[in-house]
């Protein structure tokens, strides 16, 4: 099946209320969702979700003329070829245009063989996920946590036996924080937080001791993302794992962190490390230093998609919690672009269904997408 055109769609909406974390108050989402054409008409489909504009222009650019003409099959192949175009800019938003085109043509190829992605790619290990709610988000305003407890119990009664919400106000409000909503969740339920990369060494050390007793499964992110000095001395100063990748996208990122002992748990971004392609690679990094690795999903269903394919792959670890991992991260702020083709809750007993349809399991008309698309584009094979 070759690659006949490549289609970009951007969209994006205005959350409201705002999403807070400890670095900023999100109030803008905008997204590149890749379409590429097979020559039956069939398509693949890939997610950037940062930097998705500067991914549109390297992809029309430098990827699209890579791909056109060629059999999405060879994935592996394009994936080398793609990584040749890499000049300074390896972590950044070249980078994300490439994930994005991997993610498709794996997309593209499982479809023209009316399998999975999981399939194409040895076969799943499991048929569903642990799903953990990513939020609740900060409030703008005095009481920055106010509305968690009403949060935290419409999660619990839509299912999720994890949960996510986003800490870093100050060490000792986090703490208060936390230990409230053990006592609320109860003993059974998995409580992670994200700092967003958010707090200096000091305050991420005085912030986990604060949190000791609400007995976290991991604390995401305290730092900023390369600091791995930093990170070696939160991790020893802790008893909780620390997790964290998102933003990193090279193996040799992830090696060096590593190598220093800082993450107990790694969170690969498909749209960031290099769609399958990349992701297999830190997989394989994360199984030689034993530590577990799952998808970091903050995106739209593309992403979401991709994730529960990746995440049925990954070599399961004991980490705590009601499940062995990996877990799928689910987004359950409003997000219109997630749940376009319905709602991403876990059944009875916290679990999401890996699907099992041709490529990611996704069936999405790009005319779903008008209400929230800003801009499309075209490139075609000459």
């Amino acid at each position: 099946m070759k690659v006949v055109a490549i289609r970009g769609y951007h969209v994006g909406f205005a959350p409201t209320p705002a999403l807070g974390n400890a670095s900023t108050f999100i109030r803008r989402r905008d997204f590149l969702l890749l379409q590429l054409i097979g020559e039956d008409g069939s398509c693949g489909w890939g997610e950037v979700f940062s930097s998705p504009f500067a991914a549109a222009a390297f992809i029309r650019a430098k990827l699209a003329p890579l791909v056109l003409g060629q059999p999405a099959r060879d994935v592996g192949r394009l994936y080398h070829a793609m990584l040749g175009t890499l000049g300074y800019d390896r972590r950044g938003a070249a980078m994300m245009a490439i994930s994005a085109v991997d993610m498709a043509l794996h997309d593209l190829a499982a479809r023209s063989q009316g399998i999975s992605v999981a399939r194409m790619l040895g076969g799943a290990l499991r048929d569903r996920m642990l799903a953990y709610a990513s939020g609740p988000f900060i409030a703008e305003g005095t009481d920055p946590y106010g509305a968690y407890p009403a949060q935290i119990e419409g999660l619990l009664q839509r299912g999720f036996r994890a949960i996510k919400p986003r800490v870093g106000v100050a060490p000792r409000l986090d703490g208060i924080a936390m230990r409230a909503m053990r006592q609320q969740s109860g003993p059974d339920v998995a409580l992670m937080v994200d700092i967003n990369q958010g707090y200096t060494v000091g305050s991420a050390i005085q912030s986990a001791k604060h949190m000791e007793e609400a007995d976290l499964l991991w604390i995401e992110e305290p730092l900023q993302p390369e600091d791995i000095g930093g990170y070696q001395a939160v991790a020893q100063a802790t008893r909780c794992a620390i997790a964290g990748g998102e933003a990193l996208a090279s193996p040799a990122a992830f090696r060096d962190f590593l190598q220093a002992r800082t993450f107990s748990v790694l969170q690969p971004d498909l749209t960031v490390c290099g769609g399958f392609s990349g992701f297999r690679r830190i997989a394989a990094l994360a199984d030689a230093f034993d530590v577990p690795a799952m998808p970091h999903v903050f995106g739209t269903l593309v992403n979401a998609h991709a994730a529960l394919q990746m995440g049925a792959l990954l070599t399961p670890r004991r980490g705590g919690g009601p499940m062995p991992y990996p877990f799928i991260e689910i987004d359950v702020t409003p997000n219109p672009l997630l749940t376009l083709l319905g709602p991403m809750d876990p059944g009875p007993d916290g679990t999401i269904a890996v699907p099992d349809a041709p490529g990611i399991g996704l069936d999405l008309d790009p005319a779903r997408l008008e209400p929230w698309m800003t801009e499309h584009w075209r490139v075609a094979a000459d």
